[in-house]
């Protein structure tokens, strides 16, 4: 074929299409991704579910704290658009100012209504491609910050592919929620199906490996939840605790006065000027509220002296709510019934979020208490909330709340599980008046001393600036600002084995094709070394590839000359060790080193048993353990590849396609075993053929992966028909409503 991509060169500068390129500069360019959630600049939903609470606040505070600092130019947080009638349209806009320097960015990803963080797996990979053009338009920033599972897997391979150092704040864990879970009586496979615990892992372990800073709250987080994960590595953690909002959370003075608030819980209070016990807490089990109400009903003197708060979100219909959450309010409502406890217990339907610093105000105008009694506390946002408002608290011995209390002084720690522990905490709390006004003190005082975001964005900034000098400019930063674009305007990539091969017939069907339509673009991505794949492109008589994907998307050349990438060549190598690799695996039974043939500078090739072999997981592993980073890509159920961490067919591609200004949409990918589920998963328009091995059908039903029932190259031949891909391109399985 007559194209650009196949005359031998790299691309060179000309009326092209331009492309936003960032340089380094002393102040900071910072991205930071949140993915699930309702995220809104201005009176954030918080408690409207589980997935939006205090990580939401996290994060919008972290922005606008780090906005204000000199050093940094500008901060972007990357969340996802959600398009749904239930919902306000501020979670529609492409783009929202959070201050001067910071505002939020809304990315398309999959269907535009909202969805619940464990049913957005799925489409995390459209989020990755749909940032690319963001970065091309925007320009590439000096660091990424994943929070959360979801964030961390789309800030890792973002920074995998453009080389720019990756942060990673967990927030919680997936191995810790497990064990805790699995004491109860729920069975695994439920607890899998529900929380998706297996892939939220595998993404907490990939962001572990690529990140040169995890940032955590506590060290108790560091020692008993990260220490979990094969991809530990103590050197990288930070503990930096978040902080709290002082322009809102502060004492009462002589001027204040009770808001809204007050009027709506006393609807619900016999004596409204009691004591308050106070909590503020999402419907949550873990929260352990139910054990709180049956303390309080349980203890006559709690109820003599104390009136219980429970603010629990918002609500407008509790049959609308998550099941998990209407299971919590029911049987609070339940044990509310049970002890009769009608006038002493307030529990309002809603709140707004600027009547939270008041309801804290509130119940220290009362010398009441604060309480947070979850099973496990990450942290505890609302423990700084009401410290830094003079209200004492007693909180969880877990995580989070042991150093706030060690820093702060200004409360008691109980065993959640413990009731004569917690009422004793609540009624000292209440009936030492010399010991309230103490920890009233210590606790606007400490909050201010150790918890405010300045300190957070100073202790983090100075660890940026670490990583940031000692890290390398980004290989496709310093690319010219226009390149030359091919003739053709789509491009057909497939495997060769058993997706091309395999029937004479369609294969020459294929080939006409692809000869008689000069605006189609042909690439081969295979695992096969290059001068293998060579070889069989000349004995099937196909065209000279434009693209060879070849290696395992490790290795990648262009054109009749097979003119390598050199950016792609730069960057493949990092961290890749592998004769520490083969002194690990060489010695595991049932795995079988293939012939020479097979391997390559960046590819170790094996055959597996697995009636003898340890399982893929426990492969994984043992990589881990000894401190090796590498890909583990398996094929037809018995071929397992081990690649660098930067490569694999779904890197290859988007670097591919970042480099020459391919939409993703304009690009069909045809496969048929594991090695080729990289690039079938994002935005590119995927088929698998009809003789797929095994590997591929955890792809089925996800969006733009079409199944074809027609075996090898008819089946890509179906693929092409049903995209509709030789004239106007058509995605009948977007899957975006």
């Amino acid at each position: 074929m007559s194209t650009e991509l196949s005359n031998g060169s790299e691309p060179s500068v000309s009326d092209g299409v331009a492309f936003a390129t960032s340089t380094r500069t002393e102040d900071l360019k910072i991205t930071l991704i949140s993915i699930h959630g309702l995220i809104r600049a201005r009176n954030p939903e918080l408690g409207r579910d589980a997935d939006t609470g205090g990580q939401v606040k996290y994060v919008l505070e972290l922005a606008r704290e780090l906005a204000e600092h000199p050093h940094v130019r500008e901060v972007e947080l990357l969340t996802r658009q959600i398009l749904d009638p239930k919902l306000d349209d501020d979670y529609a806009q492409l783009e929202e100012p959070i201050s001067e320097n910071a505002k939020i960015v809304r990315i398309p990803c999959g269907p535009k209504r909202y969805l619940r963080k464990e049913s957005l797996w799925p489409y995390l990979e459209m989020f990755i491609d749909q940032t690319l053009p963001h970065f091309k338009r925007t320009g590439l920033p000096d660091i990424i910050h994943g929070h959360y599972a979801d964030a961390g897997l789309v800030g890792a391979q973002l920074a995998r592919l453009l080389h720019i150092p990756f942060v990673f704040t967990g927030h919680s864990l997936g191995r810790v929620k497990r064990q805790r879970f699995s004491l109860g009586s729920v069975d695994e496979e439920t607890l899998e199906k529900r929380f998706k615990f297996t892939t939220r892992i595998e993404a907490e372990e990939m962001a572990l490996e690529t990140a040169s800073m995890v940032v955590t709250s506590t060290n108790q987080e560091v020692h008993q939840q990260y220490e979990l994960y094969d991809h530990y590595v103590p050197d990288r953690m930070e503990v930096i605790p978040p902080g709290v909002d002082l322009t809102q959370f502060y004492p009462r003075d002589e001027k204040w006065s009770p808001g809204p608030i007050a009027e709506e819980l006393s609807r619900f209070l016999r004596e409204p000027d009691k004591p308050m016990i106070l909590t503020v807490a999402r419907p949550d089990e873990r929260k352990n509220l139910e054990m709180l109400v049956k303390v309080y009903g349980e203890s006559p003197q709690l109820q003599e002296h104390a009136n219980l708060v429970l603010v629990l979100g918002t609500r407008d219909d509790v049959r609308e709510l998550p099941k998990a959450q209407q299971t919590v309010i029911d049987n609070v409502l339940y044990l509310i019934d049970l002890y009769n406890l009608y006038g002493k217990v307030a529990y309002p339907k809603t709140h707004a979020p600027e009547d939270v610093p008041d309801l804290y105000r509130l119940a220290e105008s009362t010398r009441g208490v604060f309480i947070n009694p979850a099973l496990t506390e990450p942290f505890g946002l609302t423990l700084l909330e009401a410290g830094a408002t003079g209200l004492p608290i007693v909180a969880t011995n877990d995580g989070g709340p042991r150093d706030i209390i060690a820093n702060c002084c200004n409360g008691l720690l109980v065993d959640p599980l413990n009731r004569e522990e917690i009422e004793h905490a609540l009624l000292r709390t209440l009936t030492e008046p010399e010991e309230w006004s103490e920890w009233s003190s210590n606790g606007i005082e400490g909050t201010r001393k150790n918890y405010a975001w300045s300190n957070h964005a100073k202790r983090y900034l100075r660890d940026l600036d670490d990583i940031h000098k000692h890290s390398s400019s980004p290989t496709l930063m310093n690319r010219p600002m226009t390149r030359r674009l091919p003739e053709f305007d789509r491009l057909i990539i497939t495997d060769l084995d058993n997706t091309l091969t395999g029937h004479e017939d369609s294969l020459a069907e294929f080939v006409d094709l692809i000869r008689e339509n000069d605006h189609v673009g042909f690439g081969i991505a295979t695992g096969r070394r290059l001068d293998s794949a060579q070889e069989l492109v000349e004995k099937l008589g196909l065209p000279r590839p434009d693209l060879m994907d070849t290696d395992c998307g490790t290795q990648l050349h262009y054109g009749e000359s097979l003119t390598p990438d050199k950016s792609w060549q730069k960057s493949i190598g990092y961290a890749w060790k592998p004769r520490e690799i083969r002194e690990v695996l060489d010695n595991l039974p049932g795995l079988f080193i293939q012939d020479e043939s097979h391997q390559s500078d960046f590819k170790i090739s094996y055959e597996v048993d697995f009636s003898i072999s340890p399982t893929l997981a426990s492969i994984k592993k043992s990589l881990r353990e000894a401190g090796l980073r590498a890909k583990i890509v398996m094929s037809l159920g018995m071929y397992l590849d081990v690649i660098p961490v930067r490569g694999g067919s779904d890197l290859s591609m988007r670097h591919v396609l970042w480099k020459w200004g391919f939409a993703p949409e304009h690009v069909l990918v045809a496969g048929d075993s594991g090695n080729d589920a990289g690039m079938l998963l994002g935005r590119t328009l995927g088929v698998v053929v009809g003789n797929h091995s095994s590997e591929l059908n955890r792809l089925k039903n996800l969006p733009r992966i079409y199944f074809a029932k027609a075996e090898n190259a008819a089946g890509i031949l179906e693929g092409i028909q049903y995209y509709n891909f030789l004239d106007k391109i058509v995605i009948p399985n977007d899957r975006i409503e």
